[in-house]
């Protein structure tokens, strides 16, 4: 049996007001239509950072700062593992996001997650965020 491949994902934590940034994925999407905070995958080479910032911007078309490493979840799926690091990010002043390479975006509060169909490894991203993990 081999051990499945594991892909490193980066995703963002952006409050403003109490509410977070999340973002629901497309249709044609691995996952299709869930939802999850912005970001993607580290390409070879490439720090943390710059695949937040790019990832960020590809998806909403928005700059953003990324801060220090808030959670860290390794999740197994069927044919391979994500590792995912949530990172506490900021918007470039005066950024509006627009749903570019994403079904939509949404800002929510912490109380209205459940009302939102996660992926699995950001579920449960959030109950460590959260205190529930």
């Amino acid at each position: 049996m081999t051990t499945p491949k594991t892909i490193r994902v980066v995703a963002a934590v952006i409050e403003r007001d109490g509410r977070y940034l999340i973002t629901q994925r497309r249709p044609s999407a691995v996952l299709p239509l869930l939802w999850e905070f912005p970001g993607g995958k580290v390409e070879a080479g490439e720090t943390d950072a710059e695949a937040l910032k790019r990832e960020v911007m590809h998806r909403l078309g928005v700059s953003v700062q990324p801060g220090r490493i808030i959670s860290f979840v390794s999740h197994p799926y069927e044919h391979y593992a994500v590792d995912l690091y949530l990172y506490e990010c900021t918007l470039a002043v005066g950024a509006e996001p627009v749903a570019r390479n994403v079904s939509a975006f949404a800002w929510v509060s912490s109380a209205q997650f459940e009302q939102y169909s996660f992926t699995p490894a950001d579920e449960r991203s959030m109950s460590r965020l959260l205190g529930l993990d």
